[in-house]
């Protein structure tokens, strides 16, 4: 186990080990991955922000994939840490664009620290499109760096509802920081391909499970 560990194929957690999420590969690497499944799934997740909503969209290559399905008549005020998604809807005609300060996460583009959490604090906001690394029935929702794990908490904390937008690779994974337990999503939207046999788990806990639309 501790080899396979040192590989990058496991994280080990309390009592074994669970598959390796995929969001530890670079930004860049992450949008070369399943484009398809995502697009699929953010397609279907845009469906779930109406207008006049303040919605939180978290950082990720998935949530960067929703900008592109709000429609262009949409009346929201979007709140992000991440500047490739900040930009994305520069040019929506109707979208208010608040963009949470903070020191810039390289790896993953997004925003972090202390101005970016005291910032969320203050909000309160009826959705959040999380980006999800890694997802367990048991374990929750785990990120590979501990100030995205303080991020996504606040998110969390602050809006009426969270979606959690996760792939398919990314199910039944585990990170080194938990965020929250699975209890804290509203709606998981998932790859068309998922099993049954696969979200029978995450039905048990009372999600609303939304499988991604191919166009």
């Amino acid at each position: 186990m501790r080899e396979l560990a040192e590989t990058g194929l496991l994280q080990r957690v309390h009592g074994g080990a669970l598959l390796k999420s995929p969001a530890t590969a670079s930004y860049a690497d992450r949008q070369k991955q399943a484009p398809k499944e995502k697009e699929a799934i953010a397609r279907t997740g845009a469906k779930l922000v109406c207008t006049g909503q303040m919605v939180i969209l978290d950082g990720g290559t998935t949530t960067l994939q929703v900008t592109r399905h709000l429609p262009l008549d949409l009346q929201a005020t979007v709140i992000t840490n991440s500047p490739p998604i900040a930009v994305a809807l520069a040019e929506h005609p109707h979208i208010e664009v608040v963009m949470l300060g903070g020191q810039l996460y390289k790896k993953a583009l997004v925003n972090v620290g202390t101005v970016t959490i005291e910032t969320l604090r203050i909000i309160r906001a009826d959705l959040c499109m999380l980006g999800v690394c890694s997802l367990h029935p048991e374990i929750g929702i785990s990120v590979p760096n501990l100030d995205e794990a303080h991020v996504k908490r606040a998110m969390i904390a602050g809006s009426a509802e969270v979606v959690g937008l996760v792939t398919a690779e990314k199910l039944d994974t585990a990170a080194p920081y938990l965020v929250e337990s699975i209890r804290a999503l509203t709606y998981l939207v998932t790859a068309p391909k998922v099993s049954n046999n696969m979200l029978s788990a995450y039905k048990a806990l009372g999600l609303t499970i939304i499988r991604g639309q191919y166009a």
